[in-house]
């Protein structure tokens, strides 16, 4: 058994000084079979600490559930860390903000409406209660105090950014306290005067997020926390993407530079992010500040361990910064060869249209409900209804979340996306028919004043200023696309030529080498990708990104199955992979 405590100028860990060098790693941006790896090669740069956030929307996508199996087993994720000889640090929220759907809250919290989030609001304290009483067993046993790795537990994330609630702080201290956390507690706030004032309570310890200026910084955090070590538990070494736009990186010697003034200055460090991951399935949040904008598949981050687990330029400028400050081990990561390429084509195809009773059931209601009405957290739904015009007509939607793709008997009639702020649809004259529309979440948003919103139509729709009735909502499983294998298994080979979405393709195909594969998008439009039916996530056009990462853990030698579902059309029916992940235009 240790002990870990914060003394008057120094972490002290069994009564002796102990300065944190940790990196963020999240265990539900990676496989499960590929965490020792990433940990490993996080003692290998130098660190002594891994820290993650907790997803509780991960964990809890239903009330009531609470799913630790898999590529959710954090306490199999805190043994490897403990296993590799690390310390760690867990950051459980509720609100995590990590770039993730919803900032982690899970969605069935927001449905009535009602639930105050981030402040002490009767419901949502008592789902947070429920949420961390489901936790408990997993971090309370593996705190250090108790022979585990667990060396701070932080409350809340970036709350000086968000609200001033301090009855909400000291309740969620509490709770966090009676389920049996003993270690030291943190909060973490940019180091502006007014955000630190409002983020933290006496008795927790203050910690900063920035990426550079150190000195700076670290005396305003001194400021406002006379004694006890100083740490900056974000230190910002690159940037997270959002789609439409560039790929963003930060020059390895800067950020390099950066890391050395700050540990020149004696204090503690937690490198965000040591290893960024994917956000596979429908993962992803988004930013809306103005202009809704959702995040990339990839979460790259330009971290010094790429995507795919490999060593950047970064991570060798880290490594010997830290050798200055820290003891390195002998042993370091061998040299990554690209990953095999090869190509095969698309095999059969299948209209989405032909298989919407194997991926949900429909409800009827007089007007258009939210996704989040009809239970869907994410992903997409179809929403269908009649029309009957006898001369021009406009479609008009008071708010589109995220996308809409509009059908007419089948027929594209054109795309309505929040992005572009586009409301209004001219229909054809004489319209008659079943109007479909095929409705996309592309992401929750993830930090500010719209967490939780609902996704969907967000009516009144109306018809030219007449509002449309009786509609049909049908939510689409695509986490598991049910019975999509069985309706390929049931349809005799074909030669495909094109393919028009919205539909579903599949291919076939023998792994080459065992390792990870890129799977090139570059040349499809918008959709989503599966391989032996685990989600890799959407890929668009629009970029940066031009690949998908596909760890190995998922594949096998022979007859691995990949099935797309292509929203709007590629140009080609060929499946290539390449030797290298291609994330985009950089940033300039």
């Amino acid at each position: 058994m240790g002990s870990f405590a914060i003394g008057e100028r120094e972490f002290l860990l069994d009564g002796e000084p102990f300065r944190i060098i940790s990196g963020a790693l999240h265990y539900f941006r990676v496989h499960p079979d590929q965490w020792a790896d990433r940990i490993r090669k996080a003692r290998q740069m130098g660190l002594n600490t891994i820290e993650t956030y907790v997803a509780w929307n991960a964990h809890a996508p239903a009330d009531g559930d609470f799913d630790l199996t898999g590529g959710l087993d954090l306490g199999r994720f805190l043994d490897l860390v403990a296993a590799e000889g690390l310390y760690a640090i867990v950051r459980p929220g509720p609100y995590i903000c990590a770039e993730w759907a919803n900032g982690g809250l899970p969605a069935w919290l927001f449905r009535d409406g009602a639930v105050g989030i981030r402040r002490d609001e009767p419901r949502f304290m008592a789902a947070v209660t429920r949420y961390y009483e489901q936790l408990a067993p997993v971090v309370v046993a593996r705190q250090v105090d108790r022979g585990g790795p667990i060396i701070l537990v932080q409350v809340e994330n970036e709350y000086g950014a968000y609200g001033a609630d301090k009855s909400y702080l000291r309740k969620l201290t509490e709770l966090t306290r009676r389920i049996g956390v003993t270690v030291p507690l943190t909060t973490v706030d940019q180091p502006l005067d007014d955000m630190l004032d409002r983020g933290s309570l006496p008795g927790l310890h203050k910690t900063a997020s920035f990426g550079s200026r150190a000195a700076e910084r670290l005396a305003a955090l001194r400021r406002h926390q006379p004694t006890g070590p100083l740490m900056c538990s974000e230190f910002w070494n690159g940037w997270f993407d959002s789609w439409g736009g560039v790929h963003h990186v930060t020059p390895a010697d800067q950020c390099a530079r950066e890391l050395g003034e700050l540990l020149e200055c004696g204090a503690s460090v937690n490198i965000y992010m040591f290893h960024g991951g994917t956000n596979f399935g429908f993962t992803n949040g988004a930013n809306d500040k103005g202009t809704y904008r959702p995040i990339a598949t990839s979460y790259d981050y330009d971290a010094p361990l790429d995507e795919a687990g490999d060593p950047t330029a970064k991570y060798w400028a880290y490594r010997e910064v830290i050798g200055r400050y820290a003891p390195l081990s002998d042993d370091v990561p061998a040299a990554a060869a690209p990953a095999p390429a090869f190509g095969v084509r698309l095999g059969k195809v299948l209209p989405l249209w032909d298989v919407l009773d194997r991926l949900g059931k429909g409800s009827e209601h007089d007007e258009p409900p939210t996704m989040d009405a009809a239970g869907q957290s994410a992903g997409l739904a179809l929403y269908r209804t009649e029309i009957d015009l006898a001369g021009p007509g406009v479609l008009h939607i008071a708010e589109v979340r995220d996308r809409a793709q509009v059908f007419l008997d089948r027929q594209a009639l054109g795309t309505l996306e929040r992005e572009h702020k586009d409301r209004s649809l001219a229909l054809p004259a004489g319209a008659r028919g079943v109007l479909e529309l095929l409705v996309e979440d592309q992401g929750r948003v993830d930090y500010g004043p719209r967490l939780g919103e609902p996704k969907g139509l967000i009516g009144p729709v109306t018809v030219n200023g007449e509002p449309l009735r009786r509609w049909e909502i049908r939510p689409l499983d695509l986490v598991t696309i049910p019975g999509i294998t069985e309706a390929f298994a049931a349809r005799p080979p074909e030669e495909v030529t094109v393919l028009a979405g919205p539909a579903f393709a599949e291919a076939e195909f023998d792994l080459p080498a065992p390792g990870d594969l890129f799977l090139d998008t570059s040349a499809w439009g918008k959709g989503v990708v599966w391989i032996n039916g685990f989600c890799l996530g959407r890929y668009w056009s629009r970029g940066p990104q031009q690949t998908l990462h596909v760890p190995g853990p998922v594949l096998r030698p022979s007859g691995n199955r990949l099935v797309v579902l292509e929203l709007q059309a590629s140009g080609t029916t060929q499946v290539d992979f390449v030797p290298a992940p291609r994330l985009g235009p950089l940033e300039e």
